[in-house]
């Protein structure tokens, strides 16, 4: 506060008066993306019958973790957590690394065919044949009922190459002639000289890619006929569309020798509301890690030489 208002006193009057209008715009808008979140989660936190009456508003209101113990319990949500954190972290692992080599490789003079390869990989960017025809590829690759149909049609994808090529374009090509002379190849190259100055870009695609296989919903719906292969955002729709009868279930399965106070017994809201930040929460721990590269990564890969 105190830099903000030194910073106001050296400014004129009108600049002033955009600067406070600046402040206050953003604040609102902050509040507006930040307390969906916030409202989801106190009223998971607070009394579920005060929380279905619509009570809940700005504070919690008689605190317990009910909500949180017994949905870890619903049957299929830690199986289907399992399945959603191996894609994440596997998919972004492989994606992070096919658009880091093929990045780099589309920069070198020497690959075969290059342009070609980097317009017909570009060019997938702009025609897709459909869902149905994705389907039938998908189920003559064997990949329905398959836990590498999360993994392998997103690993390789057009627009982080894009950011990744434009992003090795501006390291100097001094740095590459070096290694050469001293005899790297280019694997040595891309290992040793290209991958720690591409950091930023990489960490930038890893958000995306992780958010991207951690929300993706429509491969389960089309893919996925085995419960086993189920990921969370699919237990998620399941469970918004059957939260009234999931209640029922979590309900009855409560031990009879805990009597449930009113407060704590589960309703469809709670069910809905309580499974949402159980989906969300992770991601989310993501962006404090990788903020500081997200910038700079998307900025610098952005920029064509």
């Amino acid at each position: 506060m105190k830099g903000i208002r030194k910073r106001l006193k050296k400014q004129s009057f009108g600049d002033t008066v955009i600067s406070v209008l600046t402040y206050v715009f953003f604040a609102a808008f902050a509040f507006i993306c930040i307390y969906p979140f916030y409202y989801i989660f106190i009223n998971t936190i607070s009394s579920n019958e005060l929380s279905q009456k619509g009570l809940i508003i700005f504070l919690p209101r008689e605190l317990h973790i009910q909500n949180y113990l017994k949905a870890i319990k619903i049957p299929g949500l830690l199986d289907a957590a399992v399945i959603s954190v191996a894609r994440t972290v596997i998919g972004t692992l492989l994606t992070v690394g096919t658009t880091a080599f093929l990045g780099f490789m589309f920069t070198r003079e020497t690959m075969w065919c290059r342009k070609f390869w980097y317009r017909f990989v570009i060019i997938t960017m702009y025609f897709n044949a459909g869902i149905i025809p994705w389907f039938l590829t998908m189920r003559n690759l064997h990949l329905t009922n398959n836990f590498w149909g999360y993994i392998l049609p997103a690993v390789v994808s057009p627009f982080y190459i894009i950011l990744a090529k434009t992003f090795v374009e501006s390291i100097p090509k001094e740095l590459q002639q070096a290694a050469e002379i001293d005899g790297a190849g280019t694997m040595k190259i891309f290992l040793r000289v290209i991958m720690p100055v591409i950091k930023p870009i990489m960490a930038t695609v890893a958000i995306f890619a992780a958010v991207g296989q951690w929300n993706a919903f429509q491969d389960t719906l089309l893919l996925m006929t085995d419960d086993k292969l189920y990921s969370l955002q699919f237990i998620l729709y399941q469970y918004i569309n059957q939260a009234s009868s999931l209640k029922q279930l979590v309900n009855s399965s409560s031990s009879s020798a805990v009597a449930q106070s009113i407060a704590t017994v589960q309703t469809a809201t709670s069910i809905r509301m309580t499974v949402t930040i159980l989906v969300v929460a992770p991601i989310l721990l993501i962006y404090p890690i990788f903020q500081r590269y997200f910038v700079k990564g998307i900025m610098i890969g952005a920029v064509k030489g």
